[in-house]
């Protein structure tokens, strides 16, 4: 029973990423005379949502676009193929049916089923019991030898800048002028790191090896790490919590329900994948790993 009702929560999770609707319903396209509306694209977006999460806002739009035209383009063509009657139509009519009364509930009973004030509450005490994180911004230039790095120090002590000889030396592309950014302590190779931090802001270290070369790195600046505001990880603490939401109401419902598996096979994989604890409810939404991460 836990993995079949694992498949359920699958199913409702895949409505659960977020997309904004229009407050007015307009028409973005028009397909053979059919209005596409803004409707569809939300309609569309709680279907094939979470594969386009990583996709910038107006990416995600134009896709759900193509993805709304495509499917009105197919519908078409299989009405005019005859295609829209006959029980095996009838049949995927009642299928979508129950998808979409599913699709309903689960934006009444969880999508909006979970406040800002809850998720308010989750990072205040992830933000209370969180410690201050030093974070220090530094530029390093990397070559393969000692003797190189020790020439480039020399450089930099007769005054050169900095960005201009990791610009000339460095064989680290991917910093512009050996510009790291900032980072805390776990993030670097831990010789490169014991010395970033030793550093004051300003000073340039001395030849320090890892598995890579010969760094010279220097400090421009050292501060504490600053915590994320509530608006920054508010969606990924709403997304959990309603994730949370979700497994309690699909339980509550499960457990109320009269189930009974017919077909043999099915029944001995969902009981073997119980014995193996499949399906089990995950721990308690934790907002303080993402709160660190969304900074």
């Amino acid at each position: 029973m836990k993995a079949w009702r694992s498949l359920l929560l699958v199913a409702a999770f895949v409505a659960c990423v977020p997309f904004t609707a229009s407050a007015d319903d307009v028409v973005v396209a028009q397909i053979n005379g059919v209005d596409i509306k803004q409707s569809d694209l939300d309609f569309a977006a709680s279907e094939v949502g979470a594969q386009l999460a990583n996709f910038p806002p107006a990416d995600r739009r134009r896709m759900l676009l193509q993805f709304v035209m495509e499917n009105e383009l197919m519908a078409e063509a299989a009405a005019k193929a005859g295609l829209d009657s006959g029980q095996s139509f009838e049949d995927r009519l009642k299928y979508h049916r129950r998808r979409a009364l599913r699709d309903a509930y689960f934006d009444k009973s969880v999508r909006n089923a979970v406040p800002d004030e809850e998720a308010k509450k989750v990072y205040d005490a992830k933000v209370a019991g969180m410690k201050p994180e030093e974070e220090i911004h530094a530029r390093h230039i990397l070559v393969a030898t000692e003797a190189e790095a020790k020439e480039v120090k020399e450089r930099l002590k007769k005054g050169e800048d900095f960005a201009t000889v990791a610009k000339e030396k460095s064989k680290d592309p991917s910093a512009e002028g050996g510009d790291l950014g900032f980072f805390s302590r776990g993030q670097m190779l831990k010789p490169f790191e014991d010395a970033a931090f030793a550093l004051k802001e300003g000073e340039i270290s001395d030849p320090v090896q890892t598995q890579f070369g010969w760094h010279i790195i220097k400090v421009e600046e050292k501060r504490t790490r600053p915590l994320p505001t509530f608006d920054q990880v508010k969606d990924t603490i709403i997304s959990q919590l309603s994730a949370q939401k979700a497994k309690q109401t699909i339980k509550e419902l499960h457990d109320a329900a009269k189930i009974e598996i017919v077909d043999p096979e099915i029944k001995k994989s969902m009981q073997d994948a119980a014995v193996r604890g499949e399906g089990q409810p995950e721990d308690e939404p934790d907002a303080g790993g993402n709160v660190e991460d969304n900074h």
